[in-house]
């Protein structure tokens, strides 16, 4: 695992890329700037690290188009210190990035092979997320509330179980939609329990599926 001045190069680039697409949160962008996502990557996409597009990582699943990953945190509005539940680690970038700004993580994979690759790679590189495998739309009851909920996959709906487990004044940000392209939704759960929705654009993610594999 090498990261030569070539590949910093190149995230300077592609945060700029993704700063001129609209991206404001220098937080987020200087996270984005730091971590090696080559690393995350098999070694025939890696020469492809650093473009601003999804790429396979393995059991039918995708590392996140860049701009997609800053998106979302952005629309998180991470704190330090904040908890934040995020559904499908997936590669692990996105831990990455949240770990990046500071957030204590907890992390559910419903893909054994992913998860076990994962871990491994995260280890590697120093990050220490808290991971999981399991059912990500089941959530982790046991260790809610979050202050911040990051669904990386597709829900048909607006997730209960996950939105029980958000903490009153916190953010859940999910995709949702059963068609090619989703709505990505932003939560806000107010004091009293109730809920305010914001529409956030369209996105294409995988699925989000019950029932592990």
């Amino acid at each position: 695992m090498e990261d030569t001045y070539k590949h910093k190069g190149l995230r300077k680039k592609l945060v700029e890329e993704i700063r001129k697409k609209g991206i404001g949160d220098e937080r987020v962008l200087s996270a984005i700037e730091k971590i090696p996502r080559h690393f995350f990557m098999d070694s025939s996409f890696e020469s492809f690290a650093y473009q601003d597009k999804p790429f396979p990582i393995g059991s039918g699943q995708t590392i996140s188009q860049p701009y997609t990953v800053a998106y979302q945190t952005e629309l998180l509005e991470v704190e330090p210190k904040d908890k934040v539940l995020e559904i499908g680690t997936g590669s692990g970038y996105q831990a990455c990035v949240l770990i990046e700004m500071g957030a204590r993580v907890y992390t559910i994979e419903r893909y054994r092979t992913l998860y076990n690759k994962t871990k491994k790679i995260l280890n590697k590189m120093g990050y220490a997320p808290k991971m999981f495998y399991g059912d990500g739309a089941k959530g982790l009851p046991s260790y809610a509330p979050f202050d911040k909920i990051l669904v990386t996959a597709a829900a048909s709906e607006v997730p209960e179980e996950l939105l029980k487990q958000l903490k009153p004044g916190g953010i859940m940000v999910v995709p949702v939609g059963t068609g090619d392209t989703q709505i990505m939704n932003k939560i806000f759960k107010n004091e009293d329990g109730t809920y305010n929705e914001k529409s956030c654009g369209y996105f294409r993610f995988v699925p989000l599926l019950s029932n592990k594999a």
